[in-house]
């Protein structure tokens, strides 16, 4: 059965319409072990949500799906990239990265109304200190979200 996941994203730096402009890219620049492990988890088919943080106002922006599993995520070599990690070797990678498409844009929901849908009252999302850029919903969680947007048409 496939997983949700929920993907925070800066949209001044990588927004849902830069996901359907490029049609797939890997989710780079994790550097938390437990997001980490989530993306190793992570099965083809898996659907998440395309979060924007750190904006006025955060909200979910669309759907996305996993399109190839967790790999060894190439910017930890890059000492160009901001997130290039000298301790991480090509023969022992520490960062991983998968492959997401775009599934369908949603009309934004944003932070604000998502503390309103009973369905995410437990939600990881919610929960006061949470700074995870990756991370599992619940089904009825992620169905919660959709339905919350799709009814906003």
């Amino acid at each position: 059965m496939a997983a949700h996941w929920l993907f925070k994203s800066e949209p001044d730096v990588f927004s849902y319409d830069h996901l359907v402009r490029n049609k797939r890219e890997g989710w780079d620049g994790v550097r938390n072990y437990q997001a980490r492990n989530f993306m190793r988890a992570m099965q083809v088919g898996d659907q998440g949500i395309f979060y924007h943080s750190n904006a006025t106002p955060p909200g979910v922006a669309g759907i996305c799906k996993v399109v190839k599993t967790a790999e060894p995520d190439p910017t930890q070599f890059d000492p160009n990239s901001k997130y290039f990690d000298p301790a991480s070797k090509p023969a022992d990678p520490r960062w991983d990265w998968v492959t997401v498409a775009p599934v369908k844009k949603l009309p934004f929901v944003s932070l604000d109304e998502l503390k309103t849908i009973p369905e995410l009252a437990q939600c990881r999302l919610l929960a006061k200190g949470n700074r995870l850029s990756v991370m599992p919903l619940e089904p009825h969680e992620f169905e919660a979200i959709v339905a919350h947007a799709t009814r906003k048409r």
